[in-house]
């Protein structure tokens, strides 16, 4: 095993024990604030909940009404001329949405096209260079009252479209089309 692999299964338990000492030290009851902080968690996880339940629901209305699928067939003759694939839309629309559809949809095209192909990788790279943008405003937003997010709103969305933008121009330039 080599000394990546090594570090990388000791470093979590390393971490919690360091922390565990320090707060000994500081004469923190450690255990009690462990407890507590579980007891926070239950609380947080139970509040998203309905966020949660929201977010899953619009989702599959959007899918399942076929707006996606009008989207991507409305903009296909302008991706077809920059040479950007129709196929990755869903996902570069979905992805802000929902990491687990995305996940899902990455997935399809890698089984579908093959992993080393052209949309395989563009997916891949599409995937891990964008976030969960408007899941994460509606469930962590949501779950600790915060109202006002509209800047947090364009500015998620726009390193989203960054995200993308960069994946096309990039996957384009190393493996080109």
């Amino acid at each position: 095993m080599g000394i990546i692999s090594t570090v990388s299964l000791w470093i979590i338990p390393l971490i919690i024990f360091i922390i565990l000492m320090h707060g000994t030290w500081k004469k923190v009851p450690t255990y009690e604030c462990f407890v507590e902080g579980g007891k926070e968690g239950i609380k947080i996880a139970i509040s998203i909940i309905p966020f949660l339940v929201g977010m899953l629901v619009s989702i599959s209305i959007f899918r399942a009404s076929g707006a996606l699928d009008f989207i991507v067939n409305l903009l296909r003759p302008a991706l077809a001329w920059i040479g950007v694939p129709a196929e990755i839309v869903p996902l570069a629309i979905i992805r802000p949405i929902s990491g687990t559809a995305a996940l899902g949809m990455t997935s399809d095209l890698i089984a579908t096209f093959g992993p080393d192909s052209f949309i395989g990788r563009l997916a891949s790279v599409l995937q891990g260079s964008t976030d969960t943008t408007l899941y994460i405003l509606t469930v962590y937003f949501g779950a600790v009252g915060i109202k006002k997010m509209g800047d947090a709103l364009k500015i998620g969305l726009l390193a989203d479209i960054v995200g993308i933008v960069a994946s096309i121009l990039i996957v384009s330039f190393f493996f080109g089309r």
